[in-house]
């Protein structure tokens, strides 16, 4: 049975952290959650943490086992929501269209949705349905994309930042964390007028070298960002590090702006005590785009049918696979079946005219079917159940 366990939308960011899990762990907390519930896909990003499965456990045993698992605080309970079956696909075909981001119609949802697929495949906790599911919200999302053209107007926490900084009229930064989104980030910012702009990263080997051409751009190593604190006049920190990595201390006595677009959150709340500093979150990015939002939800709702369309597919799908060990069965049966007249024919075919052997082999095979098939007419009708069996042997048999 498919089902998810997820954090609530409307939970701040100082509860979401606690749920949140990083790329270092995310592996091992696979394998682990699927020896203990089955199939198993984890959905982390700045914004969410949801746990999709395809287990036989009941809905409270299934959290129980899962809080245990991830290592979450019980008392923490009240903050999620759990929903099964055709709830569960439609959420994820939702969320896989951007209808549940913080920032709506969000652009980089679709890709998270993918990373956190290959990463549930190369763990090897996801198969049948729940891979199936997976599929098919890929194909939704990209559908639904194309469609309401939503790529004509890009719409992600990094555009959003980019655009308040120009509003700003902001020319140094200091970027840190260089994963995808901070090279979203420095994508945006590649249009802007920039002065110059610090990139700092923890391993100045793997930094492609299409990313250098630009004079106003410096990489520089991860441990050295403060010595350059003073040299900028807003820092945008996205990192994936379990603990916070920019305090009260470390910041010079000038105006800043420091946007943290990361979770668990990389700046240290004590800054807000400093009167030069103004400090926005991944929350307060949400509340910014408030004024586009009514739009992108009238386009996005027009297009809804496409959602309908996929979660439809998958469940009638989902029926048919139900079937699979019946089929399978049939399919069994029919090979014995098979294999015995072959063996038959091998034994007599320099004994006897081949021509009627096969004629005999063939009216014989015809025959054990139809006489299975009057052997259940018979008793159906003994029993008073014979017309949905009449109605399926003449579905079968007759033209």
């Amino acid at each position: 049975m498919i089902q998810l366990i997820g954090i609530r939308s409307q939970c701040d960011i100082v509860i979401r952290q606690k749920f949140s899990i990083t790329s270092k762990v995310l592996e091992s907390k696979l394998k682990y959650i699927n020896e203990l519930v089955g199939d198993v896909l984890i959905l982390s990003t700045c914004n969410r943490t949801e746990i999709y499965v395809d287990s036989n456990l009941e809905e409270k045993e299934l959290i129980n086992t899962v809080f245990c698992g991830m290592g979450w605080d019980y008392e923490l309970v009240q903050y999620i929501f759990y929903i099964k079956d055709k709830h569960a696909i439609k959420h994820l075909m939702e969320v896989s269209c951007g209808f549940h981001s913080k920032i709506l119609g969000e652009d980089q949802i679709l890709g998270q949705i993918k990373t956190a697929y290959e990463a549930a495949l190369k763990a090897k906790t996801i198969k049948g349905k729940l891979q199936r599911l997976f599929q098919n919200a890929v194909t939704c999302g990209k559908e639904f994309k194309h469609i309401c053209e939503s790529y004509k107007t890009p719409v992600s926490i990094p555009s959003i930042v980019a655009k308040e900084i120009l509003n700003m009229n902001i020319r140094k930064y200091m970027i840190i964390g260089f994963g995808k989104m901070g090279q979203l980030l420095f994508k945006y910012l590649n249009n802007l007028h920039v002065e110059i702009i610090y990139i700092a990263v923890r391993d100045l080997s793997k930094i492609d070298d299409l990313y250098k051409k630009y004079g106003w751009a410096r990489f520089i190593p991860f441990q050295d960002r403060k010595d350059y604190y003073g040299d900028v006049d807003c820092i945008v920190s996205c990192t994936s590090a379990p603990c916070k990595i920019i305090s009260k201390v470390d910041l010079p006595c000038k105006k800043l702006t420091i946007f943290d677009l990361a979770v668990p959150e990389d700046v240290d709340k004590n800054v807000l005590t400093l009167d030069n500093v103004n400090l926005y979150d991944i929350d307060d990015i949400s509340v910014i785009d408030e004024k586009n939002k009514i739009k992108r939800k009238q386009i996005m709702e027009k297009y809804k049918y496409i959602l309908k369309k996929h979660i439809d597919e998958f469940v009638k799908w989902e029926k048919l696979y139900e079937l699979s060990p019946e089929i399978q069965k049939v399919k069994e049966y029919g090979h014995e079946i098979c294999e015995k007249r072959i063996n038959t024919f091998k034994n007599k075919k320099y004994t006897k005219d081949n021509d009627i052997l096969v004629k005999t082999m063939i009216e014989s095979t015809a025959r054990f079917y139809i006489n299975r098939a009057i052997e259940v007419m018979k008793e159906e009708k003994l029993k008073g159940t014979e017309e949905e069996c009449l109605r399926l042997i003449n579905k079968i048999f007759c033209k």
